[in-house]
């Protein structure tokens, strides 16, 4: 049944068996197994369409992934379709909007719009696939300014659950559109998506270190310059224990602005003495990975996510108490601006929750989950219980991610697209 799709895919179609399998099931994070009964590198929006047309008519599911940074590993006898080759970038400058194929990375759209000025909402990692990214809502640098991702989104190419191709707007479709502004892939299969871009006259940024010994004094700076910044100024607090080397805390700023106006909103920091490095300065779009610097090659991880009602005095000693070790790095990334207002954006909604913990590890390097599990349990009284999107993980459902009555929307949406399951996100509305 799946070898005839050989015959009918221009892609490359493996089976378990064939030479190179197991490696093409591997997503981004390789702590995920991926147990699937077919990988389809699809070459075109022709090959896409051919699958999920096989897929319904055998009764089979489809996930689609570019590379795979979201995986949950749910994937069991599912065919996983590979979007990757799908790398059509349209920059339009005088409309200031962007259209994107499915396979099309962050550092590549920021590299093409920034020769007009122009950016996105990009995360911290330019090796992100804009698309899946916008799909689950999109938080990232410069959203206090601008909101989610998928806030500026004005059309989805997409193949249904028939395998029908189509273009989807506000005006063709509005419950549709509405579900894949932040609702997740669970409802069509997105090929490509035009959304509008930001015009950026000048963007300041970059990281500052110390030992973790000054931890209280940055963290108390930081409470103090989040506690009212412009929309402008994004802040970021890592506590940071890599291998082999000792413990540090950073901040990392970008700033939609000159560098003067910059370092006065960040001056709190000056009297943090024992600082061991300042890359802040003038920022090219193209460099916001540098920032984070995160890694830009798969590998084994454990993460968990958290929202956070405040960040007084006693989640601070929470967050303080006790070194972070096993886990590699302990972040709290500044929410709020235009995130916390209403808009006419699609299921991401707003985010009340002022602030982000992010925990990180990786698996087999201590008891990383049992750390994650007590910090968070550390902070019960300040957690929303909710997270967004894409910040979910192995063993947890959409339904941390959405109130109850966007929920129950996303699903009749699921239940009305796609009633015999084709498609499967990540993490599904349904599950």
């Amino acid at each position: 049944m799946l070898k005839h799709m050989k015959n009918t895919i221009k892609g490359q179609v493996l089976l378990p068996g064939d030479e190179g399998f197991e490696e093409a099931t591997r997503p981004w994070n390789l702590a995920v197994r991926q147990p699937v009964r077919a990988v389809v590198a699809a070459e075109d929006t022709d090959d896409v369409a051919a699958v999920v047309r096989h897929a319904r008519l055998h009764g089979l599911t489809v996930t689609a992934q570019a590379s795979g940074h979201g995986a949950s590993g749910d994937v069991d006898g599912v065919i996983l379709l590979r979007t990757g080759r799908l790398g059509e970038i349209e920059i339009r400058p005088g409309e200031r909007t962007a259209r994107v194929g499915a396979g099309v990375l962050w550092g590549e759209l920021q590299a093409a719009a920034s020769e007009y000025g122009l950016t996105g909402v990009p995360g911290s990692s330019p090796v992100v696939p804009v698309v899946g990214y916008t799909l689950g809502g999109g938080l990232g640098w410069f959203s206090r300014k601008y909101g989610f991702a998928a806030d500026a989104v004005r059309s989805f190419d997409v193949v249904d659950a028939d395998g029908v191709r189509s273009t989807v707007t506000a005006e063709s479709d509005a419950e549709l559109f509405w579900a894949l502004r932040g609702g997740g892939g669970d409802y069509a299969l997105v090929t490509a998506m035009e959304f509008d871009l930001h015009p950026i006259p000048a963007l300041y940024g970059g990281r500052l270190l110390w030992p973790a010994e000054r931890a209280p004094e940055v963290l108390a700076a930081f409470r103090e310059i989040t506690a009212d910044a412009p929309d402008e100024l994004t802040v970021w607090l890592d506590l940071l224990q890599f291998p082999g080397a000792p413990a540090m805390v950073a901040v990392d700023s970008t700033f939609l602005g000159g560098g003067a106006e910059a370092r006065a909103l960040l001056s709190p920091l000056d009297g943090v003495a024992g600082l061991i490095s300042d890359s802040r300065g003038p920022l090219p779009l193209t460099e916001l990975g540098s920032i984070n610097a995160e890694p830009t090659d798969p590998g084994p991880a454990l993460s968990r996510g958290e929202l956070l009602t405040g960040l007084d005095d006693v989640v601070a000693k929470a967050l303080l108490e006790r070194p972070i070790a096993p886990l590699l790095s302990v972040q709290l990334r500044q929410l709020g601006g235009a995130l916390a207002r209403p808009g006419d954006g699609g299921a991401s909604g707003v985010v009340e929750e002022p602030y982000l913990l992010h925990l990180l590890g990786i698996p087999g390097m201590g008891e990383v989950g049992e750390r994650q599990e007590e910090i968070t349990r550390s902070l019960v009284p300040y957690t929303s219980g909710r997270k967004p999107y894409t910040f979910l993980t192995r063993g947890e459902r959409a339904a941390a991610a959405f109130s109850g009555r966007v929920l129950d929307r996303l699903r009749e949406v699921k239940r009305d697209r796609d009633p015999r399951g084709v498609f499967r996100a990540n993490y599904p509305v349904l599950g």
